[in-house]
C-alpha cells in the first residue's frame, strides 16, 4: 500500500489599500480622465479584481481578499489598468512579489512601487472573456529537460566538451483564445559574449507537447569565434554559462506569443552526469528598472499561509488532547485555553481551535466553559463581554462561520437596496454637501434603519441551531452570575448578535460575502450610520431612559428620537428571547431563496458528442439553496432551471477531458453539466459551494471519475458497482446540518505551527505555573505572567508538559516525513530556474 504523502495547502488573504500617484511621469493627464481598477494573478492567472474606481490618481481601493490557492505558484502579482471605453484597458504598472518573498510583507502593509508592465513577457488576456477568462493563463507550464556534458576527442586528439540538452516534454501551457496552442521551444546557450539557439518542430493544437528533440552545443569556442571577440578565449567558463529555454504558441502569419521561459545555469552539471528535472515557465524579465515612483505606488497588505500537513495519524495524540478542553477543571488548564494564551494574535489561535471542535462537536461545551470563565472576571454587568478575550473571540468566529447564510437571509436583499440606490443619508450639518436637504436625507435614513431592524428582528426562525445553542447558554450563565439584575440575560446575547454580528456586516458587508466589493465614500457613510443606528436599538443594556445621553454627536440623538422606543424594546427582546430560547430547534426552516454564488462561465452544450470549441457557450452561472440555473445574461430568465436536490455530485475534470482548463461537471444522472471557471480560484469556490448545498442529497455518488461523458462512455461510477481505474471518492462531511467542509489535519497543522511559534511564551508560562507553586501564589515576577490565566498551577504545568512532548514528537516526525514530499525536479514539484 503506497504510504500517505505530505500535503502542501496554502492561502492567501489580504487587502488592498490605495493607489497613490498613478502614472505619473508616463501619462497621468490620461490618468485623471479614467478609473482605475487592480487585479491579482497567480503567476500570469488572474483570480480577482476590484471595481472601477473613477478618475483619481491616488484611489482608494479598500478591498479585501481571501482565497485559498489550488495550485502550485511562483509568483503574486498586482496589476493596476486604467479604464478605457472605447478601447482595451490600458496597463499601468504592476507589483510582482515571489512566493519566497512573500514572507517578508506577511500581515504588514507596505509600500510598494509599481513597476512596468513590458507587453512581450506578459501572457495576454482574453478580453472577450473580460475578467473571467484567461486567454493564456500559464497555470502550472513546466519543461522536461536533460541535460549532460559529453567529453568529446576531437580529430586532432584534444578533449574538449560538448553540451547535450533534450526538450523533452511540456505540460500545463495556456490557452490561447480558449484553445489549445501551436507550440514550439527555443533553446539558447547563453555566455557572456556568446548567444548560441536552436528551436524545435511545432506540435500542433495541445497543452502538453512531445517534443524529444536533442540539441549540442560547444562549451569551449572555436579559433575563429575568437578572433571575431577581438580578444583571445581558449576555454569557456562552465560557471558563466547558462541554457534558456522559451516556449510560443507559433502565430503563423500573426505574431508568435510568448508562453513562458526558464533558465538553468550550467554550474549544475559535472563530467558524465545527466541532469533531468522538470523546470516550471516563468515570465520573462522586463529588463530596465524604473525610477521609484515613475508610476506610483500601491498599498498592500498580503498575509500567505502554507502548511505541510502530514498524514492524519501524526495528529492523533494533539487532537486528543485538544478535544478534552471542554472537559478539562478548570478549562484555563486546557490545551485550547492554554493556546489563546500564549499566542500573540488571538485570532490566529481561535480560528483552528473553533473550527476543529466544530467538526468534532465538542465546541458548545467549550465555548460554555470559557465565557462562565470571563464571567468570573466581570465586575459590572454593564461591561458583560465587551472585551476581547478568548471567549468573544471564538464565539465571533462561530458566528461567522455557521451564520454565513443567515446574514445572506437576512440582510443581502436590503443591504443590495441601499448600495444600489445609492440614495443620500447624511445628517451631519458640517458633512452636507451643497444641495443636500438634511430632512429628506434623514428621512433616507430612517427607511434604511426600519427595513434592517425589521429584517433582523424578523429573522429568528433562520439562525442556525448552534448559535441559538450558544446564546441560550450565555443567558443563563449571566442569569447565575448576576441574579439581581434582570436584563443582564438579554445584554449578553445582544451583545454578540447584534454588537458583534449584525452591525458589523452591515459595516462592512463585502467582508461577509454579502456584496462583490467593497462599498463607495457615500454609501459607506450610510452603511456606517444605520450600523450605529443598529447597534444601539440592539443593545439592551443602553435600551434605558437615559440611552440618548450615549450619544456624542448631536444629530444622532435627534435622529434616534424618530424611532418608538417601547416597540423597539419590545421587538428586540422578543427577537432575543426567540433565538435563545430552551425550545429545540432542529432546522432552520429556510423558505426564501437565496443566491449563494453567481457569475460569468463557459458551459458546454449537454448531450454533444463532439468536443469542438463551438459548444462551449458564454452563460451566466447561479446557484441558490434552492436550484442552480444558467441564464443568457446575468438579467435573462433562466435558460435552464436544476433543483438542487437532482444534484448527484460536483467533481473537477482534468484538463485532458476537453483541452481545457479550470474545469468542472455537476453530475445530473446522464446528463452531467460541464463548466469551464474563469480561473483555478473561481472553479474550487464554484465547486465547494455545489457541494456543501448539495451534500444531503439522497443517492448522492460516493465515487467519481474525473473525466467526462463521451462518446457514449459513462466513465463515473458509484461506489456499490465497480470502481473504475481513476475514480476517486467524494469527499463529505458529518457536518452537513450546517454546510461547513473542515481539514482537521490541516487545522492541527495549524495549531501545531502556533504552538511551535510561541515556543518563547510557552516558556514563560511554565515557569509562571513553577514559580507559582513554590511559592504558593503571585509573590514575584508578576509583569512577567499577568497576561496569562493561572487557575491551577500544577495543573497547568502538567498540559504544557504534554504540549511540550507532542511538539517534540510532531517535529521529529516533520523531519522524517521529508522523504514523503516530492523532490525537487519532479514533476509534482517542478525546479523554480533563474529569471532574466
Amino acid at each position: 500500500m503506497e504510504e500517505p504523502r505530505v500535503r502542501v495547502l496554502q492561502s492567501l488573504r489580504g487587502k488592498i489599500c490605495e493607489g497613490k500617484n498613478l502614472g505619473c511621469g508616463s501619462g497621468s493627464n490620461r490618468l485623471r480622465d479614467a478609473g482605475t481598477f487592480c487585479t491579482i494573478s497567480l503567476d500570469q492567472e488572474e483570480v480577482f479584481r476590484t471595481k472601477v474606481y473613477e478618475k483619481s490618481l491616488s484611489p482608494f481601493y479598500g478591498e479585501d481578499f481571501y482565497f485559498e490557492i489550488p495550485r502550485p505558484f511562483q509568483c503574486l502579482s498586482f496589476h493596476v489598468y486604467a479604464k478605457s471605453v472605447f478601447q482595451r484597458d490600458l496597463p499601468v504598472g504592476k507589483v510582482s512579489i515571489r512566493k519566497d518573498d512573500l514572507c517578508k510583507y506577511s500581515g504588514k502593509e507596505h509600500w510598494f512601487a509599481l513597476q512596468p508592465v513590458d507587453p512581450n513577457s506578459e501572457v495576454q488576456i482574453n478580453e472577450s472573456f473580460h475578467m473571467t477568462l484567461l486567454s493564456a493563463s500559464r497555470a502550472d507550464g513546466k519543461v522536461h529537460l536533460e541535460m549532460k556534458l559529453n567529453e568529446l576527442i576531437t580529430d586532432n586528439g584534444p578533449v574538449s566538451p560538448r553540451l547535450q540538452v533534450r526538450i523533452i516534454e511540456c505540460q500545463g501551457l495556456p490557452l490561447i483564445s480558449g484553445q489549445n496552442c501551436d507550440s514550439f521551444a527555443t533553446v539558447t546557450l547563453i555566455g557572456p559574449s556568446r548567444s548560441d539557439q536552436r528551436k524545435t518542430k511545432v506540435k500542433k493544437k495541445t497543452s502538453e507537447p512531445h517534443f524529444e528533440e536533442t540539441f549540442y552545443f560547444e562549451v569551449s569556442r572555436s579559433s575563429s569565434y575568437a578572433k571575431k571577440s577581438h580578444f583571445q578565449v581558449e576555454e569557456e567558463d562552465i560557471e558563466k554559462l547558462e541554457i534558456k529555454v522559451e516556449l510560443w504558441n507559433n502565430g503563423n502569419l500573426a505574431q508568435d506569443v510568448f508562453l513562458g521561459e526558464t533558465r538553468v545555469s550550467l554550474k549544475i552539471l559535472r563530467n558524465d552526469h545527466v541532469h533531468k528535472a522538470w523546470y516550471l515557465l516563468q515570465p520573462r524579465g522586463n529588463g530596465t528598472k524604473p525610477k521609484p515612483d515613475d508610476l506610483g505606488s500601491l498599498r498592500l497588505n498580503v498575509t500567505y499561509t502554507e502548511d505541510n500537513v502530514l498524514p492524519a495519524i501524526c495528529y492523533i495524540p494533539l487532537r486528543n488532547l485538544l478535544l478534552k478542553s471542554p472537559d478539562v477543571q478548570p478549562v484555563s488548564a486546557s490545551v485550547a485555553h492554554i493556546l489563546g494564551d500564549v499566542c500573540r494574535d488571538r485570532y490566529e489561535a481561535s480560528l483552528p481551535v473553533v473550527r476543529l471542535l466544530l467538526h468534532h462537536n465538542r465546541l458548545l461545551p467549550f465555548l460554555t466553559a470559557i465565557s462562565a470563565l470571563e464571567l468570573e472576571n466581570t465586575q459590572e454587568a454593564n461591561t458583560i463581554f465587551r472585551g476581547n478575550s478568548l471567549a468573544t473571540r471564538c464565539i465571533d468566529d462561530m458566528m461567522k462561520m455557521v451564520g454565513r447564510s443567515y446574514l445572506t437571509i437576512t440582510l443581502k436583499t436590503v443591504l443590495d437596496e441601499i448600495c444600489e440606490s445609492n440614495k443620500t443619508c447624511e445628517i451631519d450639518p458640517i458633512k452636507l454637501k451643497e444641495g443636500d436637504n438634511v430632512e429628506v436625507n434623514k428621512e433616507n435614513l430612517q427607511i434604511y434603519v426600519q427595513k434592517v431592524f425589521s429584517s433582523i428582528t424578523q429573522s429568528s426562525a433562520s439562525c442556525p441551531p448552534l448559535m441559538c445553542d450558544v446564546f441560550r447558554a450565555l443567558r443563563r450563565l449571566a442569569s447565575d452570575r448576576f441574579p439581581g439584575d434582570p436584563h443582564v440575560q438579554y445584554s449578553a446575547v445582544s451583545s454578540f448578535v447584534f454588537l458583534r454580528f449584525f452591525a458589523v456586516a452591515v459595516l462592512s458587508p463585502h467582508t461577509f460575502q454579502l456584496r462583490p466589493h467593497h462599498p463607495d465614500p457615500e454609501v459607506c457613510r450610510t452603511l456606517t450610520l444605520i450600523s450605529k443606528t443598529i447597534q444601539t436599538l440592539g443593545s439592551w443594556s443602553s435600551l434605558s431612559k437615559n440611552k440618548l445621553s450615549s450619544f456624542k454627536e448631536s444629530y444622532m440623538y435627534d435622529f434616534f428620537k424618530l424611532f418608538q422606543e417601547d416597540q423597539c424594546i419590545e421587538k428586540v427582546k422578543k427577537f432575543l428571547d426567540d433565538i435563545s430560547s430552551n425550545a429545540s430547534k432542529g432546522t432552520c426552516g429556510v423558505e426564501d431563496s437565496v443566491v449563494l454564488k453567481e457569475g460569468e462561465v463557459h458551459k458546454r452544450a449537454q448531450g454533444k458528442k463532439r468536443l469542438g470549441k463551438k459548444n462551449f457557450k458564454k452563460r451566466w452561472l447561479k446557484i441558490t439553496n434552492r436550484e442552480l440555473s444558467y441564464h443568457k445574461h446575468k438579467v435573462k430568465d433562466a435558460l435552464c432551471v436544476i433543483p438542487v436536490k437532482n444534484i448527484l455530485g460536483v467533481e473537477k475534470l482534468e484538463e485532458s477531458a476537453f483541452n481545457r482548463k479550470n474545469m468542472f461537471q455537476v453530475l445530473l444522472g446522464e446528463r452531467p453539466l460541464y463548466v469551464q471557471a474563469g480561473n483555478c480560484v473561481e472553479a474550487s469556490e464554484w465547486i465547494e459551494v455545489l457541494s456543501q448545498v448539495s451534500r444531503c442529497n439522497p443517492g448522492r455518488f460516493s465515487t467519481f471519475h474525473p473525466s467526462a461523458f463521451i462518446g457514449g462512455a459513462w466513465l463515473c461510477c458509484r461506489e456499490t458497482t465497480e470502481n473504475l481505474p481513476g475514480c476517486r471518492p467524494c469527499t463529505t462531511s458529518t457536518l452537513a446540518n450546517i454546510q461547513l467542509e473542515i481539514d482537521c489535519d490541516r487545522e492541527m497543522e495549524r495549531i501545531f505551527s502556533l504552538f511551535s511559534a510561541s515556543l518563547p511564551r510557552l516558556q514563560k508560562m511554565e515557569d509562571a505555573c513553577a514559580s507559582m507553586s513554590v511559592y504558593l501564589g503571585q509573590q514575584k515576577e508578576q509583569e512577567e505572567y499577568s497576561a496569562f490565566i493561572i487557575q491551577d498551577p500544577k495543573e497547568t504545568f502538567r498540559t504544557i508538559k504534554e504540549i511540550r512532548e507532542i511538539l517534540e514528537e510532531l517535529k521529529a516526525q516533520h523531519t522524517d516525513k521529508e522523504a514523503l514530499t516530492d523532490q525537487p525536479g519532479t514533476i509534482e514539484n517542478p525546479i523554480v530556474g533563474k529569471t532574466s
